[in-house]
């Protein structure tokens, strides 16, 4: 009897180390995607302040402004007037598409549903009191 309890506790001590051996290399792979997720995470984080520090290089005003008086008559910009704004109510909304009508293929008749439902459950009341 000692004998199978000595062989059900080594059993039993070697499957608990069998599973602490997986879950300690689960948990070091998972501290390794972690570790590599906080470190693109930490790289995208860097190349966004470079490209918004070059958004605001590149739309400096005094440069735009710059860029405006040497491209004024090539592309013949005009100083903006108040002409050119409008009011909400003038905007011309698009028309939203008719709803497509619906065809109904079997027609039911739901009056007499109602009527067959409550006659069906009398019907199988009066069967249940004639069996004996």
């Amino acid at each position: 009897m000692r004998t199978l309890l000595y062989i059900l506790s080594f059993a039993a001590l070697f499957g608990l180390g069998f599973w602490a051996y997986q879950e300690n290399y689960r948990t070091k792979q998972i501290v390794n995607e972690t570790e590599r997720l906080q470190q693109e995470i930490a790289n995208a984080r860097a190349r966004l302040g470079v490209l918004r520090a070059e958004w605001a290089y590149l739309n400096r005003p005094d440069r735009l402004r710059e860029l405006a008086e040497l491209n004024f008559s090539p592309l013949a910009l005009l100083p903006m007037t108040p002409d050119q704004f409008g009011r909400t109510d003038q905007v011309e909304y698009p028309v939203p598409a008719p709803e497509p009508d619906l065809i109904i293929n079997n027609p039911v008749e739901v009056s007499t549903l109602s009527m067959d439902a409550a006659q069906g459950t009398a019907l199988q009341g009066a069967e249940a009191e004639d069996r004996p």
